[in-house]
């Protein structure tokens, strides 16, 4: 395997689980934001501008669900990278010494 400095978040495991996370916490911190523009908009009886914000809370969240899963599956890669590339050492390492 070659070895090479990332170019974008997406040229390893590890970098774009990075990138996943960091888009993550982002997304909960616009939805904290959001609720507190629902409160503000319900207060001031700006039923459209109310109506508006619930949407866009609505679309977070199911961004927000959407990051989380991501961050598993990319967790789970690289689990599963890790167990192969160790078998795969164990397996040179046994036809070195046989």
């Amino acid at each position: 395997m070659q070895n090479r400095h990332p170019v974008t978040p997406f040229d390893n495991i590890e970098s774009s689980h990075e990138f996943v996370s960091l888009l993550a916490h982002a997304v909960e911190e616009a939805v904290a934001e959001v609720e507190a523009d629902i409160a503000t908009a319900t207060e001031a009886d700006a039923r459209r501008r109310t109506e508006a914000l619930q949407l866009v809370h609505f679309h977070l969240s199911k961004l927000s669900g959407h990051m989380a899963a991501s961050r598993r599956i990319l967790n789970d890669l690289r689990t599963l990278r890790r167990l192969l590339l160790e078998e795969r050492l164990t397996e040179t390492a046994m036809r070195r010494g046989a």
